[in-house]
This record gives structure tokens, sequence and C-alpha cells, in this order.
């Protein structure tokens, strides 16, 4: 985002920023009901039906406000989307580019400064870590060992796909890979290097999930050449679309 300033520094503004929204609103644990945080942080939640876009966030100034309210109001207007996770997403999305001064205060950046597409970047950013506060996220992730459905019964209100993208904040390194109707469809690292092709071991433990629907895990074979360590699958099907998310520990990818 700015090359000069450390990915540390980006994250503990993030974070900061998360744990001041959470404080205000009187939330204390997981799961994080980002509708609640709106509210209790005094903007308003309506819908647009007829809107194209997800969500957007709406300032009013002090001439278009009722008599006896306060000077500014922040409404959080959604459009059409019926699906809860993306619902909390958006209106997580929303109070990102709400509190997105915030984070850049603490970097001591001007906001007029900011790179086109800056903003957005930190509003998705706040996003992810609102949903899925760091220091609640690790010990809940620690405590069952990275396992996906245990986490996301804690942060219900959170997609798969977004509790497994977070892993990629946290150590170890892992590789994330998700499946969509059979197909490989996204798979990044947290390691610094590029994730190599899918690992024998780790096909097979894919199509056990998506065949079986069951959560798979295995380890590399011996014939391959790898610092994976494990690697485990989970099947999130749906009626009408099959989804399988995968992670795979690695010591380093070479």
């Amino acid at each position: 985002m700015f090359a000069d300033i450390p990915y540390e520094d980006w994250s503990a503004a993030l974070d900061s920023t998360v744990d001041e929204l959470l404080w205000e609103s009187g939330v204390c644990e997981p799961a994080v009901d980002a509708f609640l945080v709106a509210i209790r942080l005094g903007l308003v939640v309506t819908e647009d039906l007829l809107q194209s876009s997800r969500a957007r966030l709406v300032r009013f100034s002090a001439q278009h406000q009722p008599p006896a309210t306060d000077h500014t109001a922040t409404t959080i207007v959604l459009g059409e989307e019926q699906r809860f996770e993306r619902r909390q997403f958006a209106v997580a999305h929303e109070l990102g580019e709400f509190a997105a001064e915030r984070v850049f205060a603490r970097l001591t950046i001007d906001p007029r400064t900011a790179p086109f597409g800056g903003r957005e970047q930190v509003a998705n950013l706040l996003a992810a870590r609102l949903l899925l506060p760091a220091r609640w996220f690790r010990k809940t992730a620690l405590a069952c060992d990275w396992d996906l459905l245990e986490i996301k019964r804690v942060f219900w209100t959170a997609s798969h796909e977004l509790i497994a993208r977070r892993m990629l904040d946290m150590s170890p390194p892992v590789v994330i890979s998700v499946f969509d109707q059979g197909h490989l469809s996204w798979r990044n690292s947290n390691s610094g290097v590029r994730p190599q092709a899918l690992l024998d071991t780790e096909y097979d433990c894919w199509q056990r999930a998506h065949h079986l629907g069951e959560p798979a895990r295995a380890e590399p074979h011996d014939s391959e050449l790898t610092s994976c360590t494990s690697v485990r699958c989970w099947p999130i099907h749906e009626p009408d679309w099959r989804r399988e998310i995968m992670r795979s520990e690695v010591e380093a990818w070479h």
C-alpha cells in the first residue's frame, strides 16, 4: 500500500483501530456483529434495494438533519444481498471506511496524499479484522489447532473464506487454497514466496474432502521433497455450490 511503511506498522495500526472500535461499542467477546457495532457507534444502517453496490457510506451535514439531532450523521446503506455473512462484511467494510482516517492518523499519513485505492484497501483490511479481531482469533485458532469449522462456530458472523484468508495474517507459515466447483480458484501464502503448484498430497486431500464431503487431513508422501508438514481440507458444500478450503502448513517453499 505504502512501500515506505513496514507491514508490522500497518498491522499494528489496523489492530489498534479495531480494538478502539470494539471498546467504543462495548463488544468484549466474539462473535462480532457488525450491525451492532455500527448502531452502538451512532451510525444508522438502512437499505436501498435499488442501489447497485453492496453497501455505501453516506455522511449527512447539519443542513440536511432534522432539528434536535447531532450536527452530522453517518448512514450505511445496504443494497440487495441475502447472504448473512456478506451483509456482515458489507457493514464491516463501511465501518472500515468510516474509521480509515484513524488508521492514517496512527501512521501520521495525510489521507489526501493516500494513493488511489488506498482508503478502499484500508477499509477491506479493517473489515476483516473487525469480524476477526487478532487477539480473539489467534487464541481461538490455537485452542482448536486451526480447525476452520471450529473457528467458524465461534466467529459465526464471518464467512469460511474470510476466516481462512485471515489465517495468512498469523504465524506459522501456511498456504491457503480455495476450490470451487472442482477447480482451484485461489491460492496464496504468508511465507513471502509465491506458493508452488499443488503437491500430490494436497491434491489427494482435496479430492477426499470434495468427493466424501468430510474434512480430510494428510501428511506429505515420503517421495515428495517438500517442507510442507501437514495438509487439512474442509468441505463447504451447499445444494448448488461445492467449495473446499485447504490449509497447508509449511516451513518454507523451495
